[in-house]
């Protein structure tokens, strides 16, 4: 998973500066926050970075923008084992939601030929490596680590081009300028 965030690092820093591929300082990106994580020396950034950007991001459902008749989604189904809390919580519309059902997020927009926003890619990630942690499984190999209520198997290994990614599902506005000021991957 750790593998994974420092991509999703660098893939954020490629689309803030508006690059439409990876270059030298993006990959340099990805390997100081991948040798940090492994080291310990860097720790996954903290879900109030994403809460503070849930009341600034346009009210929209995550999974495609829509912004009529709105409900509450757990980007990880409590029928998996997800927690029911805030740091759970997105904004979905009614198709989606039902679309998407107890089905992985991840494995969700695989079956639907997209890749996620990255901002709601950065928060499952989070999710994930909390849960993770909490348990002790981060050094632990796939073989050995019991159900859990997300799917390793469907967290991206590769990331497509900067072109093929967007930050969120909706245009930012003044947020997307907040947002490029934070740090990739925060």
């Amino acid at each position: 998973m750790h593998w994974c965030y420092a991509n999703l690092a660098m893939a954020h820093a490629a689309l803030n500066s508006g690059a439409t591929a990876y270059g030298r300082s993006h990959f340099m990106v990805r390997a100081r926050l991948l040798k940090g994580l492994n080291e310990g020396t860097m720790a996954v950034g903290s879900l109030v970075e994403d809460e503070r950007l849930k009341f600034l991001l346009p009210r929209a459902c995550c999974y495609c923008g829509a912004d009529g008749r709105l409900s509450v989604d757990h980007l990880i189904p409590t029928s998996r084992g997800g927690l029911d809390s805030g740091d759970n919580i997105v904004w979905s519309c009614g198709p989606c939601n039902s679309s998407k059902g107890a089905t992985d997020l991840l494995r969700w927009y695989a079956g639907r030929g997209e890749f996620p926003p990255l901002l709601l890619l950065r928060r499952y990630l989070k999710l994930a490596i909390g849960y993770c942690a909490v348990r002790e499984l981060l050094g632990v190999s796939l073989a050995e680590i019991p159900d859990l209520p997300f799917d390793l198997g469907s967290v991206p290994q590769a990331f497509p081009a900067p072109g093929g990614l967007v930050l969120w599902r909706v245009p930012l506005g003044s947020v997307e300028g907040q947002q490029r000021q934070a740090a990739p991957g925060t």
